[in-house]
């Protein structure tokens, strides 16, 4: 029979921890680790790749001319919760200068803003759940674009409240962004 520690310390059947997971071989297909829980996606779509690069080609400019920090490109693990086995994979993170002790390896805590490219059909878990803790975990802002129809959403997070505020914007509008103020939506291709 186990005692109290030795049962606390078992874990589920089929779960993993952010150690095992770590020591998983590289893969270019999107997955993370959901509390222990390790959800592996299909390749994403031309069109959402092409809004990644669109988006790194614009921002990352838009960053190092500022100095404003570092924005890392997906497949990048995100490590929001060791203890709790939470590591997920945006399209795009921008970590500032302030905090560019959190990007080593891995990015380890919360990004100031991540940015997902939204797919018709979700490929990786549920989003509502993703902003959850992106708030949860500290992450300033998040984007999410959608390709149809043509926006950007800006969600300004907080830990109490989840989304405080949410603005549209199309193609080519200034975004309203606390974290990147001045950056400009890029133009949204066939």
């Amino acid at each position: 029979m186990l005692g109290y520690g030795e049962r606390k310390k078992r874990r589920k059947a089929g779960t993993m921890t952010t150690p095992e997971y770590l020591q998983t071989p590289e893969t270019v297909l999107p997955r993370e680790l959901a509390y222990g829980v390790l959800r592996v996606a299909d390749a994403p779509s031309v069109s959402h790749q092409r809004m990644v690069g669109e988006l790194f080609l614009r921002l990352a400019p838009f960053v190092r001319e500022r100095q404003l920090g570092e924005v890392l490109l997906a497949p990048i693990d995100v490590v929001l919760d060791f203890d709790g086995a939470l590591v997920v994979q945006p399209d795009l993170v921008f970590v500032s200068s302030e905090r560019r002790h959190i990007a080593a390896d891995r990015v380890y805590g919360a990004p100031d803003v991540v940015i997902e490219v939204l797919s018709p059909h979700a490929r990786v878990g549920r989003v509502e759940e993703q902003i959850g803790w992106f708030a949860q975990y500290g992450v300033r802002e998040c984007w999410l674009v959608s390709l149809s129809p043509r926006q950007i959403a800006v969600l300004a997070l907080n830990a109490q409240q989840g989304v405080a505020r949410r603005t549209l914007h199309g193609t080519g509008e200034r975004l309203a962004s606390d974290v990147l103020p001045g950056f400009v939506a890029p133009v949204f291709y066939s």
